[in-house]
């Protein structure tokens, strides 16, 4: 399946949002998700079904100023 991830098209195996963040070796990062635009509660990464064509954005903190 092909996702669109931070505006780049990805090829993926996973089908959930932790599936996704594991193949892309996030790993214990502190992150913000949205799927097509809304937001993803982080206790709800285990349950969306991610689909073909499905726009990601990952969002990690920054600090500065």
């Amino acid at each position: 399946m092909f996702l669109i991830v931070n505006g780049e098209r990805k090829q993926t195996e996973a089908t959930r949002i932790d599936a996704l963040l594991a193949e892309m070796e996030y790993g214990d990062t502190r992150l913000a998700i949205a799927v097509n635009r809304g937001v993803v509660p982080r206790g709800r990464w285990a349950e969306v079904e991610l689909r073909d064509g499905d726009a990601i954005e990952i969002i990690t903190p920054r600090q500065g100023g």
